[in-house]
C-alpha cells in the first residue's frame, strides 16, 4: 500500500502529489559481501578490502569477467590495498600508501595492476597514467571449481608473501616482499646498547633467516642466562646449537628444557625437545 499525500504550491494553483511508502524497510544479505582482511606482515601490515561474488551457475571467464578488459576484482565496490611500509609488487617496488586492485584478466595471462585511483568500479573509471604498478601473471588452473571469489594472502614468511587472487577454476599469484633486513639489525643494534638488550629477539632472529649463525648462538646463550627457568628460551638454545653441529651443548640444553617443560606441563615444548633429542642421538 502506498499514501498520497497533497501540497499546494504557494506560487499559483498548481498542486504537487508525492506519494510515500507505508512500508519499512527490510534488511537482507549482500550477494556479494564485502571482506576486509588485515594480514600483519614484516614490520607493519597490509589490509586488503574487497567484495566476494558467487558463481551462481554462471560461466566466469570469458563472460561474467571478459577477457582482455579491466576487471574491478571482485563486486559491487572498488577493490583496494592498503600497504604499511615500502615493499614489492610483483618485483615492483611501491611506497607505503592505499592502492586500487584491478586486474585485467586474459586467456593466457592476466595484468594485475596497483592504481592511484581508489575507486574504479567500471572500465571507464581506469586510467593507465594512474598505474603504480603493472605486473603480468600466469593464471595457474585448480582442480576443483571454487563458487566464492576470493583474494587472501598465502605462504606469509617473514619479509614475503603472495596474494592470490581466486575463483571458479582458476588462481592468479603475485609475490609481495619487503626489504626489512636492515632495518632489523639496525634495530638490534641500538637496543645492544641500552640497559634492557633483546638477546633472545636477535638471537631467533639471526638463526631463523640465516644470517649469522655466530651471533645467533652468542645471543641465544646470553639470554638462556638471564632466563635459566624459561624452557621455551632453553629450547631455542638447544635448536640453535644444533645447528651449528654443537651438539653435546644442544642435548643438555634440550635436556633441560624437556625437564622444564614437563613440571611447566608445557605438553608442546614436552614434544619439541623430544623430537630434537631424537634427532641428536
Amino acid at each position: 500500500m502506498k499514501t498520497i499525500k497533497t501540497l499546494a504550491v504557494a506560487t499559483g494553483c498548481a498542486i504537487v502529489l508525492y506519494a510515500g511508502s507505508a512500508f519499512a524497510q527490510v534488511k537482507v544479505p549482500a550477494p556479494s559481501p564485502s571482506q576486509t582482511i588485515k594480514q600483519q606482515f614484516a614490520l607493519s601490515s597490509v589490509e586488503l578490502n574487497y567484495s566476494r561474488p558467487n558463481i551462481n551457475g554462471r560461466t566466469i571467464l570469458g563472460d561474467l569477467v571478459p577477457y582482455d578488459k579491466v576487471w574491478r576484482t571482485g563486486a559491487n565496490s572498488a577493490t583496494t590495498i592498503t600497504f604499511g611500509e615500502d615493499v614489492t609488487f610483483g618485483g615492483k617496488a611501491v611506497a607505503a600508501g592505499k592502492y586500487g586492485l584491478v586486474t585485467i584478466p586474459g586467456k593466457q595471462s592476466w595484468t594485475v595492476i596497483l592504481s592511484k585511483n581508489l575507486n574504479i568500479t567500471k572500465p571507464a573509471d581506469y586510467k593507465q597514467e594512474d598505474d603504480v604498478a603493472r605486473v603480468t601473471v600466469t593464471p595457474k588452473r585448480n582442480g576443483a571449481s571454487q563458487q566464492t571469489f576470493s583474494i587472501d594472502f598465502q605462504n606469509i614468511q617473514y619479509k614475503s608473501m603472495d596474494l592470490v587472487i581466486s575463483w571458479d577454476k582458476f588462481s592468479v599469484p603475485v609475490a609481495i616482499a619487503a626489504n626489512i633486513d636492515g632495518q632489523i639489525q639496525g634495530q638490534i643494534e641500538a637496543a645492544m646498547q641500552t640497559d634492557k638488550k633483546p638477546y633472545f629477539q636477535a638471537a631467533m632472529y639471526y638463526a631463523d633467516m640465516n644470517k649469522d649463525l655466530k651471533k645467533a648462538v652468542s645471543y641465544i646463550d646470553q639470554a638462556a642466562a638471564q632466563q635459566p627457568d624459561a624452557f621455551w628460551v632453553i629450547y631455542h638454545k638447544a635448536r640453535i646449537h644444533s645447528l651449528v653441529k654443537d651438539n653435546a651443548v644442544a642435548k643438555a640444553a634440550a635436556q633441560q628444557s624437556l625437564e622444564l617443560a614437563k613440571k611447566a606441563e608445557s605438553a608442546d615444548y614436552v614434544a619439541l625437545n623430544e623430537k630434537l633429542l631424537a634427532k641428536l642421538k
